[in-house]
């Protein structure tokens, strides 16, 4: 394994789980008025587990039903090692459990925890450091930084700096000055750019985010196309190269066309974040012929004459 903390770099991914039938940590994320605090919450505690407020990157926050769960990028073999040590020890869990309790202002708030790299559970190995390394060092990220994780990291630096007076700020002040931190951050919209639209069918519309509805409707109607608007999304989008594809064929192969076509629309989605518009999803259907698949995205309805025209070619056909 390299131990040069200028090439090692590695990928984890933590699984959070409130124990408390009343605290729903995926709700709480994605609720506008809280996601800054429980963002908050985990930047500290992952801070408290490797001792720096750098010593772990957060590169996306994912909401899977019951998990909030955190993809993470270690750059220094002994930052990890730090990490791997306060997990196991259950520091990292106690210190999440009271942060949260701060940031949220309630009395209470028990997580569990599960620390996964790959397909590897790396918590029935906790004891032996060294493979939990090469595990999460064999597991390279497979995404930059979520843009909404950016926008939350430079909330609370600004957040930061209006509470410290002087302009040279160093790191144990500004982790210092995150810890005290009280007001709370402004809202983080999963909205695109006002004027942001796009052209189909002559028609101007609103490039906007892909919601659950799109996910399922696209699912259900692409049918056998799938892979081919696969292919056409793979061009701009890292997360769907290579087998992907292919891979997503083969293991969902008994559950069905719907399963893997959902598969591929939600790996897109969640490796382009705020990226995954619309206009995007249009483009590749129009490109591989599916024009009545993008018309029902977008809502538009045909004429009774149309139709009428419609069910006489099929039946003449």
């Amino acid at each position: 394994m390299a131990d040069s903390s200028n090439v090692w770099v590695g990928s984890a991914y933590l699984f959070l789980q409130s124990t408390s039938e009343k605290i729903f940590l995926p709700s709480l994320y994605g609720n506008s008025e809280q996601k800054s605090s429980v963002f908050k919450a985990l930047k500290l505690a992952l801070a408290d587990s490797t001792g720096s407020l750098n010593g772990v990157d957060m590169l996306k926050v994912y909401c899977s039903d019951p998990h909030l769960i955190i993809q993470l990028k270690f750059c220094k073999q002994e930052n990890c090692r730090k990490f791997l040590q306060n997990y196991r020890l259950g520091t990292l869990r106690k210190s999440l459990q009271t942060h949260l309790q701060v940031s949220l202002s309630m009395t209470a708030v028990p997580v569990e925890m599960e620390l996964k790299a790959g397909s590897e559970q790396l918590d029935c190995m906790l004891n032996e450091e060294e493979r939990c390394l090469e595990c999460i060092f064999k597991e390279k990220p497979d995404r930059l930084r979520d843009e909404e994780i950016t926008e939350l990291e430079e909330c609370l630096r600004s957040l930061t700096c209006r509470q410290e007076s002087s302009s040279s700020t160093s790191p144990v002040n500004e982790y210092k000055s995150l810890r005290t931190l009280s007001s709370p951050c402004p809202s983080v919209g999963s909205s695109l750019a006002q004027g942001d639209t796009f052209t189909f069918q002559g028609q101007q519309f609103a490039n906007r985010s892909i919601t659950p509805d799109d996910h399922q409707k696209f699912a259900k109607l692409v049918s056998k196309k799938w892979k081919q608007v696969g292919r056409t999304l793979q061009k701009n989008c890292r997360a769907l190269r290579g087998p992907v594809i292919d891979n997503l064929a083969i293991e969902y192969d008994r559950e069905g066309l719907y399963e893997q076509a959902y598969q591929l629309l939600l790996r897109f989605i969640q490796s382009e974040g705020k990226r995954a518009t619309i206009k995007r999803l249009i483009a590749a259907l129009e490109e591989n012929s599916l024009v009545s698949l993008a018309e029902e995205l977008l809502g538009l309805q045909i004429s009774e004459d149309d139709a009428s025209e419609e069910v006489n070619e099929r039946t003449s056909s």
